[in-house]
């Protein structure tokens, strides 16, 4: 392996969920209410599966590192999972005693709802070695609850001279933590979308709450804050079907585009229109 492939691969680390995605719903659930939906995907999902995807529909060299499916999921997801292009021998099997990782995920025109189940660690064992390897230079982590749960990935991947990103992903517990400053501050790329910034309370102005803090806007574009500014692209519109995974979709297209050294407007473009294209389709990839 030569210098150039191994700060061009990526790895990306984060729990592997099988996603149950409801769609063409007339209305979000209520209370003692039934709902039917129109259409029903069974898919891989979680951000560090989906933007590892992305990355590889990209051309990017990319593996994960999670626990892979086991018990009735397994036939379901792995086809897809192997048909993806991503790198799965930095994955290990997910014990059979552990129950399912699941997301049900429901999408009704621009509105969506997320019920999940975490079952097992977020991270695999020997994930240590795995980075000193010296295979990889840079690794994104799908959501910032990896990061509370496994604060030693960010000195782990410093030692191994790697560059990081980190998806925020919704989860009120951790965002009502009152530690997250460092957590956030020790990577180079912060990556949340609108609802996580305003929680968060981060501005799109500076000083931003990590070196570079990508803020993801939806139908509104994007912006990145840095210490010398904020620079903000727009995205085209397009007919939304489903908008499961299209954070982590556009977070495939932006870190791709930055560690290919490109101006910080051009790398929001990219992820703006991984992320217009993700939510034409059903599921995250």
């Amino acid at each position: 392996m030569t210098p150039a492939d191994r700060f061009g691969r990526v790895i990306c680390v984060g729990r592997l969920y099988c996603d149950l995605i409801f769609t063409e719903l007339p209305k979000m659930p209520t209370l003692g209410e039934e709902v039917f939906a129109g259409g029903l995907s069974v898919k891989p999902g979680g951000g560090a599966f989906i933007t590892a995807a992305c990355m590889a529909a990209l051309g990017r060299p990319v593996s994960l590192a999670s626990a892979l499916p086991s018990g009735p999921f397994a036939v379901a997801l792995m086809a897809d999972l192997e048909a993806s292009g991503v790198d799965l021998s930095t994955s290990a099997p997910s014990p059979d005693m552990l129950e399912p990782q699941i997301t049900v995920a429901m999408a009704s025109g621009n509105e969506r709802a997320f019920l999940t189940r975490r079952s097992g660690p977020a991270v695999p064992a020997g994930f240590a070695a795995t980075l000193a390897t010296g295979r990889f230079g840079h690794l994104h982590i799908g959501e910032l609850a990896t990061l509370v749960e496994q604060p030693s990935l960010v000195p782990l991947a410093r030692a191994a001279g790697l560059t990081i990103s980190l998806d925020c992903s919704w989860d009120d517990a951790v965002l009502a933590r009152d530690d997250l400053a460092a957590l956030i501050g020790s990577v180079d790329i912060f990556l949340p979308n609108e609802t996580e910034a305003d929680r968060l309370g981060v501005a799109s102005s500076p000083p931003p709450p990590a070196p570079l803090t990508v803020i993801k806007r939806g139908a509104e574009g994007s912006v990145a804050i840095s210490a010398e500014g904020a620079v903000s692209a727009k995205v085209h519109p397009v007919e939304v079907i489903d908008s499961t995974g299209a954070g982590d979709a556009f977070n495939a297209g932006f870190i791709d585009a930055w560690l290919a050294g490109l101006p910080l407007e051009r790398c929001l473009q990219a992820g703006n229109s991984c992320g217009a294209e993700a939510v034409t389709r059903v599921g995250g990839c």
